[in-house]
Parts: C-alpha cells; structure tokens; sequence
C-alpha cells in the first residue's frame, strides 16, 4: 500500500495561479463578442450564405479568401488567428481551435467533424501553462471526417488525413494518411483538372 501523497507549501504556492487567465481583458471581450454573434447571426444564416458568415469572421479580424466556404455549424474559437485560402471549404460542425495561429491553404478541404486544435498545455509544468501552438496546412489538402489536427503540426501540400486520422506529426506532402497515429499509407496521386 502507497503512502498517502503530501504536498509541501512551495507545491500549494506554485498551484496558485493555475486557475489564472492568460488572456487579458481585451481579448477575452472581443473573444465573448464573437461567442455572441457566432451563436446566433452565424449559426442562424442560411446553409449557403458564405458570403455572410466570410464578412462575420473578417470583422473579427479572420483572413478569409473571398472564394472560401465554411458552413454555418463550423466551431470558430478565436477568428483573428484564422486563416482560409481560395476555394477551401470548411465542412458541418468542424472545429477550428484557433488558440495560435491556423492557415489553411487554398483548395483545401476540411470535411464534416474534422478537429484543428492549435492549443496544449505544458504537462512539464504544476501549473498546465497554456501553449499557443500554430497548425498550417499546405494546399490541395483534404482533413477528412472527425479527423484531429493536433498543435505544432504541419500538413504538407496535397496531403490526405483519412477519416477519423490523428496527426500528431507533421505529414509529409503528397501522401494518404490514416489511422491513430496517422501513418503513411501510399502516395497520393497526381491530381485531374
């Protein structure tokens, strides 16, 4: 039988500030300005007013490309690290976890329940310091169904996360992935016009 764990004052004063925002008050209004319009004009817009829901999250500081498509179930949090390129599409109750920066390449397609989580914490720390960590992805890439994109990670261009993949590493471009962890299955082929 293990002795019952004791904790010594420097562990409980290390713990104090755990439950401490990292954000300061500016972003955290503009990140419940965004809560508000996101749940109600952006969810509420009809299934295809692109056009709509591209001004909402440029007017929250979004790079979005005039030409993208993201569908009124998508998940934002924190629009102003968002960035999506020509012609991508950004499927059904996707989750884009913009805590660092995302850019998203042209052609891309994000489809239905796909997760980019561009945030962790420091599990080397008492505290679980919050890490904002950046995702990019290249171009021609396709993060299929309730695919996860973990922190740190880079998609190469063309690369595919089949459905329901884990990258937890960066995926080389050009090649088919799937699985937890993602493995490489073959590669992709060249792409018709």
């Amino acid at each position: 039988m293990s002795e019952p764990a004791t904790h010594s004052l420097a562990d409980t004063a290390s713990n104090s500030s755990r439950g401490q925002s990292p954000y300061g008050f500016g972003e955290k209004f503009r990140r419940m300005l965004w809560s508000v319009v996101q749940s109600t004009l952006f969810a509420w817009s009809f299934h295809n007013w692109y056009r709509f829901r591209r001004f909402l999250v440029r007017a929250f500081g979004g790079r979005i490309a005039h030409s993208a498509r993201i569908r009124r179930t998508v998940r934002i949090e924190i629009p102003w690290n968002l960035t999506v390129g020509d012609e991508s599409s950004i499927g059904d109750r996707a989750i884009l976890y913009c805590l660092g920066p995302v850019a998203i390449g042209h052609r891309v397609t994000i489809s239905q329940g796909a997760h980019l989580c561009a945030g962790t914490h420091d599990y080397r720390d008492r505290r679980m310091t919050l890490r904002r960590s950046s995702i990019v992805i290249g171009d021609d890439v396709w993060i299929a169904a309730d695919a996860f994109v973990g922190p740190d990670i880079t998609i190469g261009d063309g690369a595919i996360l089949g459905a329901r993949g884990v990258a937890m590493n960066n995926l080389e471009p050009w090649t088919i992935y799937h699985g937890n962890p993602a493995v490489a299955v073959k590669p992709r082929p060249p792409m018709r016009d």
